[in-house]
């Protein structure tokens, strides 16, 4: 419900958007293990990147254009070519543009790990969660999950080129955990087909964000900008 909020507002601060999303883990343990068990399939930026570039395709509602991507192999306990950090830049069709950051593993940095901040003409959102974003947090997988609060900026100014209204803070209460959320998710699902909802936009956000990061990853690895009319 926290991230229908933060898609919701902003929906509402104009065009074009500039999102800034990040989610790394500093991992050790059984964590890592999971970390390289998937790094032998994936990367982070296509397997936790697909979920916050939907977000961006949700807030855009716009057609992606380009992608960018870089990434680095910082441990030999992975496969060559494989990386466990990456990023991502996205151009969409409407001039809003978007980057996604991830890193999993016993090096990464806990400065600044957790990062949800979108910005329009008329000011910006961010997710505030003090807890979940808390240093030693970051392979907290309910954390993840956590809005805790949204705090909304408006850019309007006066006559003297002062704010016209304060910052405010939504705060979020009752939160799912991330099981909570993924039943959540097979509930909709399932009312999807004994309702027959149309799901024609969401399915077109899924394709999108796949589109997205699998290209961040051929660009990462081509070392050039990819295209996606040419997917």
């Amino acid at each position: 419900p926290a991230w229908k909020r933060f898609i919701e507002i902003a929906r509402s601060l104009g065009k074009p958007l500039v999102m800034r999303l990040n989610l790394n883990q500093q991992s050790s343990g059984a964590n890592w293990q999971t970390h390289k068990n998937l790094l032998a399939a994936s990367t982070p930026i296509v397997d936790c990147g697909v979920h916050y570039v939907d977000v961006m395709c949700q807030m855009t509602q716009a057609t992606p254009l380009r992608v960018s991507g870089i990434a680095a192999r910082l441990t030999h306990e992975i496969p060559i070519g494989r990386a466990n950090y990456g990023q991502l830049q996205v151009t969409f069709d409407d001039g809003s543009v978007g980057w996604y950051e991830a890193g999993w593993g016993p090096m990464i940095s806990e400065t600044a790990f957790f990062v949800k901040d979108v910005i329009g003409p008329f000011g910006s959102v961010s997710i505030r969660a003090q807890n979940a974003a808390a240093s030693g947090n970051s392979d907290n997988v309910d954390a993840h999950t956590k809005t805790e609060a949204l705090l909304i900026h408006h850019a309007q100014l006066n006559d003297v080129g002062e704010f016209t209204h304060q910052d405010t803070i939504e705060i979020v209460e009752n939160e799912p955990s991330h099981d909570e959320l993924c039943l959540s998710e097979q509930h909709y699902f399932a009312q999807a087909i004994g309702e027959n909802l149309d799901l024609t936009s969401h399915l077109q956000e899924v394709l999108d964000s796949m589109r997205i990061v699998l290209a961040a990853d051929a660009s990462a690895q081509r070392g050039e900008t990819i295209s996606l009319s040419d997917h």
